[in-house]
């Protein structure tokens, strides 16, 4: 009796097991289902919605929060729960501009990215104000429109250094030193600028040595006419990208990106870059040979048989990092120099949203929103052209990706009321897929940009001549052409609309258009 209630209560036990089971497997397949369907009266959207905190929790944390349209990087707060169950697992807080259109530009597919918050923005802005948004004729080509925007007569008559102004030198370089005035470098209308490029590409070197100070190896190249360039050798191919655990700081410099770079600075109007071009020398022949001792001590032949230098630098400069040739032709950007401090002195300043270069600790505005009041109350921010400038910078500094902008240069003749130069931009086009929204804090924490600057970014977004295109068109005749890979022609386009979407937020936030979109006249 005793052994047939104990088979009695084990084949009780058994079908309570396998009944458990049963609702726990359809229990998680509903879960599931409901999840993606997005049933809103699902027990699984209860269950799931009780996580939202910890993960509200969890993602801000972040030091520093940006708060963009719903295409770029949302707080988790702008999510709405509808949003937040799309995907249970990912959340993107970090979505690109869609893909509107493909279009067919030198025989390759090229995508023309668009951004609803924009085409809404620019809508807007055309109804309540047509001065503002001065982009009516969609045909207008970009090079016509830029010619539009800066042919201003108070520009062509700005003053010269005065150092020059009784000069008779009569080379390249030195007519593109008397032509520095104080809103620009030089006039690209000016035929001697297309003129130095070509002696920078094809004089003969007669001396080399190493520049000192600096993180990383750079050459001071003189030409038989006595002109100078910077020379930033070859270290990679193109597709060579920062390494994910690579401080900025820590990064190598890229000689590509000093030819990109003055291409997009003259694309945008800035002429703020002295002429750079690229260039393949014979390492034997043009720097060993003219190198001066110390520098000639350096150079070796790789097991390979290639020829090898190191100069001497703080950092990158020994044989696990030497500058090698193939066997001896070597690659490199050269800038032109521009006047020596005797004839044009200049002033460097720290930009106020300089990182901290620190593995340990990071800089206040990236902690804290609020630099920007702090930075329009104090000198020479708080009147003049140097504010808008600075947004200028950070514009800059993120369609080419350069985090690497701890200081920048002014001539000390002009004052404050001058351009920025904007040089050293070695370590910018390190990523050709990430796009680093730190670089826009200035725009970001400022709610602020130039109306020229902002007209060309509009200009870019509504075609026909995309940024990529007139980059491509730009640099084809250059002697390192191709300078930059597609995948960062496609992220400059990408970029242009990232802008434009910060821009629209702070508007939507109900900052005036007047204090956003600020015209100076510049």
């Amino acid at each position: 009796m005793i052994l047939k209630y104990r088979y009695l209560l084990g084949g009780l036990a058994v079908w309570a097991t396998l009944s458990t089971a049963s609702i726990l497997y359809f229990s998680f397949t509903n879960l599931r289902y409901d999840v993606v369907s997005g049933d809103d009266e699902s027990p699984s959207r209860v269950l799931y919605a009780a996580h939202l905190p910890a993960a509200r929790k969890r993602l801000n944390k972040s030091n520093y929060n940006y708060s963009y349209s719903n295409n770029l990087s949302p707080d988790v707060d702008q999510l709405t729960e509808k949003d937040m169950f799309v995907n249970p697992v990912h959340v993107n807080v970090n979505r690109n501009p869609k893909t509107k259109k493909t279009v067919m530009k030198n025989g390759m597919f090229q995508p023309n990215y668009t951004d609803m918050n924009v085409d809404m923005f620019l809508r807007t802005l055309s109804k309540q104000d047509k001065a503002v948004l001065r982009v009516n004729n969609s045909r207008e080509h970009y090079p016509s429109y830029l010619k539009q925007i800066r042919e201003k007569p108070e520009k062509r008559n700005s003053p010269r250094l005065p150092s020059y102004k009784k000069y008779t030198g009569s080379t390249h370089w030195e007519t593109f030193h008397k032509g520095i005035r104080q809103d620009s470098l030089y006039d690209p209308d000016d035929p001697v600028i297309e003129a130095l490029l070509k002696d920078i590409s094809l004089l003969p070197i007669t001396d080399v040595e190493q520049k000192e100070g600096g993180t990383q190896l750079k050459l001071i190249i003189t030409f038989e006419d006595d002109g100078q360039t910077l020379f930033k050798p070859m270290r990679f191919s193109r597709d060579t990208e920062t390494l994910p655990n690579h401080f900025y700081f820590s990064d190598y410099e890229r000689h590509h990106a000093e030819i990109a770079a003055f291409h997009l600075d003259r694309i945008l109007g800035f002429y703020r870059i002295p002429p750079t071009t690229g260039r393949t020398v014979n390492m034997t022949s043009e720097l060993k040979q003219t190198a001066n001792h110390k520098l000639q001590k350096t150079f070796f032949i790789s097991p390979v048989n290639n020829l090898c230098f190191t100069g001497s630098c703080s950092y990158y400069c020994d044989s696990g990092h030497a500058i090698c040739g193939n066997p001896d032709m070597l690659e490199g950007s050269f800038a032109a120099f521009l006047p020596p401090t005797k004839m044009a002195s200049r002033k460097t300043w720290r930009n106020p949203w300089k990182r901290s270069y620190s593995k340990h600790r990071k800089a206040y505005w990236e902690v804290y929103d609020d630099l920007c009041e702090k930075v329009r109350n104090r000198p020479p921010y708080n009147s003049g052209r140097r504010l808008l400038d600075l947004m200028d910078l950070a514009v800059f500094d993120f369609l080419q990706g350069n985090l690497d902008r701890h200081h920048y240069e002014t001539f000390v003749d002009f004052g404050n009321d001058t351009f920025l130069l904007h040089l050293d931009n070695g370590r910018g086009f390190g990523k050709q897929t990430h796009d680093e929204l730190s670089c826009l804090a200035p725009v970001t924490q400022c709610c602020l940009v130039r109306k020229s600057t902002f007209l060309k970014l509009v200009k870019f977004y509504l075609g026909p001549d995309s940024l990529s295109s007139l980059m491509r068109r730009s640099m084809v005749a250059d002697p390192a052409s191709p300078v930059l890979t597609e995948l960062h022609m496609d992220a400059l386009d990408r970029r242009v609309v990232k802008i434009l979407s910060v821009l629209a937020d702070c508007v939507h936030k109900g900052k005036s258009i007047s204090k956003v979109i600020v015209d100076d006249k510049i």
